[in-house]
């Protein structure tokens, strides 16, 4: 299986903000954001491993770093940071650009991890990947790190949910 450059996994989506899309402080609802975040992520690993499924595993953080108004349009750039055997972190940035004076700003910044699935939804190996740029390699140097913590934090979820109770409250 031949490596594949992180570039070859670039997508951009632009778009609008639109009114509907706005909370009660006028700016871009998160949840929209993460929506947007989702589906341009979900090219990338579907660009990297050329497979017809690949689910979204975790979405390790979204940070919040500047309000997005109605007045900005929004430009999701998403590739494959770093791989395991199966799985992909896709690495999310978001920059907002108000339309009328032109300032660019980084929005928000966003972790996902997918896993690529045969066709009996079973995980399979994914090609590893090539950084190129300076923003790529710092993202793949430090993807050891994040998927140290990504286990960790799934071996506590592991262990949270087996003390979780599926009991209506209402019937104890």
């Amino acid at each position: 299986m031949h490596a594949k450059r992180s570039k070859d996994t670039r997508i951009i989506q632009n778009d609008q903000v639109l009114i509907n899309d706005l909370n009660n402080y006028h700016t871009l609802f998160g949840g929209v954001l993460m929506k947007k975040l989702d589906a341009c992520a979900t090219l990338s690993a579907r660009r990297h491993a050329r497979v017809k499924e690949c689910v979204t595993a975790s979405t390790d953080s979204v940070n919040f770093n500047s309000p997005i108004r109605q007045s900005d349009s929004v430009c999701i750039e998403s590739f494959v940071a770093y791989t395991g055997k199966s799985s992909m972190e896709i690495f999310c940035k978001v920059i907002a650009e108000d339309m009328i004076t032109a300032e660019r700003r980084i929005a928000a910044t966003a972790f996902l991890t997918f896993v690529a699935l045969d066709e009996n939804k079973k995980p399979i190996e994914v090609p590893k990947v090539i950084p190129e740029t300076e923003e790529e390699k710092f993202l793949y140097e430090t993807g050891e790190e994040r998927a140290k913590i990504r286990r960790l934090k799934r071996q506590q979820n592991k262990d949270l949910v087996a003390k979780l109770s599926i009991k209506k409250p209402w019937d104890e």
